[in-house]
């Protein structure tokens, strides 16, 4: 019979350990490190990692550490109960508080500078499942009656409208200078206005609206904190737009917010959860135009081009395509999908097959298409180009196309774009260009200016 310190042994984290191919002394380094970029000091040596494998369980904090540390190593999700853990209160997958104070904890921890450091050092969970639209908004209806009365005033349309608008008017600020600008705005919005009115006596019609508006707004937050690189900030965004979204019964905002998660997921190379929340979009979908269809077909193609269904990739972008071409000339503000979008999705396709001339082809069309005020998508598009160029051995077409991001990059506060940034400053060039030399003496200039 095996003793009691076997008997205890955490038998999962053993075996994730041993297929991350990690010696005790190196998970546990690797563990400080990534405390690190989520601004938590650890000093874990071999003993402690020993001890987890005899059933010892870390801190709560530190859990999402490790599993985050494991997930990146193995390239795919690990979850709490793979590792042999219970899942920490605080974990975005777990269970869910009252949603209006959660979003009003989370907006005002974000509009803190003292606090936002932290919070956009969040960790991204690629373990999260998403319920169906179906399995939710049943019940969300059945509770309508209960959330009328509030002490909090009466709304009306009128407030419905200034919060549509005012995401709208946060989208443009968006594209004109950048997420660094806007999501604070955003955020305070939601803390001080929107969470009056989600508490404010109404109709049943009209609260359902005030929620799905409230849910736009807020996915419209998550957006900017993912294209801020803040991706478990991002995330836990995504799942309140998804919770006011079934709550108010907006099957269009709910698929669109999986369709922004699948993005998220593409981003950080989750190929197959970017596809699980491709397809869960497109099967939550409402039956609506030509360019909602777009919108998710793009993204289930650049989904199944990571995970090397290229035949299904080419299959949606047609559809796509076909679904664009049938399309009006409306674009929304927030989520739109239009001719320069479907194009970055071909190139993205394109790049997952390797054939890095069509890519480029590609990319160029989709930011010649683009919409003059686009500043925020162009540049990101452009530092991508950029990148693929290089690749591909045009160094000095390169050069130009980077010197091109930085006109964009020198007005926009984006953390993105200093993502980017960061990319260009750390390539080795060959000097004998003089483009080569006059686009390093811009960037050493570009540098200066931001660190003043």
């Amino acid at each position: 019979m095996p003793g009691a310190s076997e008997a205890r042994r955490n038998q999962g984290f053993c075996t994730l350990l041993e297929q991350a191919k990690y010696s005790e002394t190196k998970f546990a380094h690797a563990v400080n490190r990534l405390g690190l970029e989520v601004g938590l000091e650890l000093n874990y040596r071999q003993p402690s990692v020993s001890q987890w494998k005899q059933g010892s369980q870390p801190k709560p904090q530190v859990r999402a550490v490790i599993i985050a540390v494991l997930e990146r190593r193995l390239g795919r999700p690990v979850t709490y109960a793979e590792a042999g853990w219970e899942r920490p209160a605080s974990d975005p997958g777990g269970s869910r508080r009252d949603t209006v104070e959660s979003l009003i904890n989370l907006g005002k921890e974000d509009m803190d500078p003292s606090r936002r450091k932290l919070l956009t050092a969040g960790l991204y969970s690629a373990a999260l499942t998403v319920p169906a639209f179906s399995a939710l908004v049943s019940q969300a209806h059945a509770d309508d009656r209960d959330r009328l009365a509030r002490p909090t005033g009466r709304i009306g349309r009128g407030e419905v409208e200034t919060v549509r608008r005012m995401t709208d008017k946060v989208a443009d600020i968006l594209d004109d200078l950048g997420g660094g600008h806007a999501r604070p705005m955003a955020a305070a919005f939601l803390v001080n206005t929107v969470a009056g009115y989600l508490r404010a006596d109404a109709t049943a019609a009209v609260h359902r609206d005030m929620l799905s508006a409230a849910s736009d707004l807020t996915y419209l937050t998550g957006w900017m904190a993912m294209y801020e690189r803040a991706h478990g900030l991002g995330q836990t965004y995504y799942l309140h737009a998804l919770d006011l979204a079934r709550e108010s019964g907006d099957k269009l905002t709910y698929c669109r917010t999986l369709r922004g998660m699948s993005l998220q997921a593409s981003h950080l190379r989750y190929g197959r959860k970017a596809l699980e929340y491709a397809d869960s979009a497109a099967e939550a979908a409402p039956q609506a135009g030509p360019r909602l269809v777009a919108f998710l077909r793009g993204q289930q193609a650049h989904a199944s081009a990571m995970v090397g269904d290229h035949r299904g990739a080419v299959t949606r972008l047609n559809e796509a395509e076909r679904a664009l071409s049938q399309a009006d000339s409306r674009r929304d503000a927030v989520g739109g999908y239009d001719q320069a979008a479907f194009l970055f999705h071909v190139s993205h396709v394109h790049y997952e097959s390797r054939n890095l001339a069509a890519s480029i082809s590609s990319l160029r069309s989709s930011i010649r298409v683009m919409s003059p005020s686009e500043r925020q998508g162009r540049m990101h598009a452009r530092a991508v180009l950029a990148q693929r160029q290089f690749e591909y051995g045009h160094v000095e077409e390169s050069c130009v196309t980077w010197g091109r991001f930085l006109d964009d990059y020198e007005v926009l506060s984006t953390a993105r774009g200093d993502e980017h940034f960061d990319t260009l400053r750390n390539l080795i060039m060959p000097r004998t260009s003089s483009v080569v030399r006059d686009l390093r003496e811009r960037t050493h200039e570009v540098a200066k200016r931001k660190a003043a």
